[in-house]
C-alpha cells in the first residue's frame, strides 16, 4: 500500500499563488481607480477574449447562467418556442431556456463523448423548434459538423453553451465560434475561472452584441432611458481584471491538463471496471473534467474508498435534468435518456487540475489500481 497523499479535486489556492503579482496588480488598478462595476478593466477583457475564440465581439456578464439567458434573450426565444438540448448537464442551461418562457426539448447523449447524440436530434424537432442548443460537457468539443448540418437543414438557431470549454478545438477554430452566439461561465473552478462568479457571450453579430450590452445595464439606450425589459447581469471590474491575467496563461494549463489526461489514460488503460472517456481528436479537449465510468453499483463504494485514501472526487451529474422535479411538468420518466441514466449511475470525476503533480496523478492511478486488483 502507498503512502497516503492527500490529493484535492482542484487546487485554486495554488492557481492564484503561482500568478500572485499579476493578479494583485490588475486587481489594485480596479481597486485604486474604484471601477468596480464594468469599466475599462471589462472593456480589455471582452477585447482580448474575443479574438481569442475567434469572435468580432465579447460582452462580459455577471455569470455562465446570465449569458446563456441574455443569448436567448436576446434572440428573441420565448413562449411558444422550443429550443433542444443535452439530457446530460448542470442545469443553467435548461433554467435560461425556461427564464425566457420557451421549452425545453431533451436528447440523450453520445455514450462516446456524453455530448448530445446528433443521431437523436431530428426526431425531436417540431414545428416550434427555435434554437438547437448543445453543450460541450466536460471541455470535450460536440459534433459540429453534424450538429451544424442539422440547424441549417432546419433553419434552427445554433447557440452554443461553451461553459465547460474555454480553449477546446473542433477542426482547428476554437469552441465557441460555431453558433450565431456562444456562451461562457468564469466560475473560478473552470478552466478559465474569476475570483467569484462571471460569465461572457460571444458573436460576430454586432446587433446581438449591443442588445446584450444594453440588457445587461437595466436596457439602457442612455441614461435613465430604458428601451425593453432589462436585466442587472453586469461583470464586476476586479472579475474583468482577473479574467485578463489569467486568459494568459489558459493555453499553458490547458497543455498540462491534456498531458495529465494521457497519464491517467495510460495508468489506468488495462483497469478493469473502469471505462476511460474518449479523448477526443487533435488534442482538442481541454479536460475540464475527467470522468471515468465504473463498473455497476460499485461507483459510490470507490468514491468512498478513494476519500479514505485522500483522494477527492466528484460526480457530474447524479440526475438528468429532465428527470429532475423542477421539469416534472414536462413529463419525462425514467427510461427515456437510457445512456444519460447509465452515466449517471456511473460517473466519477477524478482529481484534474495543472496545479497537481504528477506524482499526485500517479498516486490516484494506482489507488484505483489497488482497489480493483490489478
Amino acid at each position: 500500500m502507498e503512502t497516503k497523499i492527500n490529493v484535492p479535486f482542484l487546487d485554486l489556492k495554488e492557481q492564484n499563488r503561482r500568478i500572485w503579482p499579476e493578479l494583485q496588480q490588475a486587481i489594485d488598478g480596479v481597486v485604486s481607480n474604484a471601477q468596480f462595476i464594468l469599466g475599462p478593466a471589462v472593456e480589455r477583457f471582452e477585447k482580448a477574449f474575443a479574438p481569442y475564440i475567434g469572435r468580432k465581439h465579447c460582452v462580459g456578464l455577471n455569470n455562465g447562467t446570465s449569458a446563456l439567458h441574455m443569448a436567448l434573450q436576446a434572440c428573441d426565444i420565448g413562449p411558444g418556442d422550443e429550443v433542444i438540448t443535452t439530457a446530460h448537464t448542470w442545469v443553467s442551461t435548461s433554467w435560461a431556456i425556461s427564464y425566457v418562457g420557451a421549452k425545453p426539448v431533451f436528447v440523450d447523449i453520445d455514450p462516446a463523448t456524453y455530448n448530445i447524440n446528433p443521431k437523436l436530434i431530428e426526431r425531436a424537432i417540431t414545428p416550434r423548434t427555435k434554437v438547437l442548443l448543445p453543450v460541450h460537457l466536460y471541455g470535450q468539443a460536440c459534433d459540429m459538423d453534424a450538429l451544424g448540418r442539422i440547424a441549417k437543414q432546419h433553419n434552427l438557431l445554433l447557440i452554443e453553451d461553451a461553459a465547460q470549454a474555454h480553449g477546446a478545438m473542433y477542426n482547428g477554430r476554437r469552441i465557441g465560434s460555431f453558433g450565431k452566439i456562444a456562451c461562457f461561465s468564469f466560475y473560478p473552478g473552470k478552466n478559465l475561472g474569476a475570483f467569484g462568479e462571471g460569465g461572457a457571450v460571444v458573436t460576430d453579430d454586432e446587433e446581438l452584441a449591443a442588445r446584450i450590452r444594453r440588457l445587461r445595464d437595466h436596457a439602457q439606450a442612455g441614461r435613465h432611458c430604458h428601451v425593453e425589459l432589462g436585466y442587472n447581469t453586469r461583470m464586476e471590474g476586479i472579475q474583468g481584471a482577473v479574467l485578463e491575467v489569467k486568459l494568459r496563461h489558459l493555453d499553458d494549463w490547458n497543455a498540462v491538463r491534456r498531458q495529465y489526461a494521457d497519464r491517467y489514460r495510460q495508468l489506468l488503460a488495462d483497469v478493469p471496471g473502469i471505462q476511460l472517456p474518449a479523448a477526443g481528436k487533435d488534442g482538442s479537449h481541454v479536460w475540464h473534467l475527467f470522468v471515468v465510468l465504473v463498473r455497476g453499483k460499485d461507483r459510490d463504494a470507490l468514491q468512498k474508498q478513494l476519500a479514505e485514501r485522500g483522494v477527492s472526487t466528484g460526480v457530474h451529474y447524479p440526475t438528468p435534468v429532465p428527470l429532475q422535479p423542477a421539469y416534472a411538468s414536462l413529463g419525462y420518466k425514467p427510461g427515456d435518456f437510457p445512456v444519460a441514466e447509465d452515466v449517471m449511475h456511473r460517473c466519477l470525476s477524478l482529481p484534474m487540475c495543472p496545479e497537481l503533480t504528477e506524482k499526485q496523478i500517479d498516486y490516484v492511478a494506482g489507488v484505483i489500481r489497488e482497489l480493483a486488483g490489478s
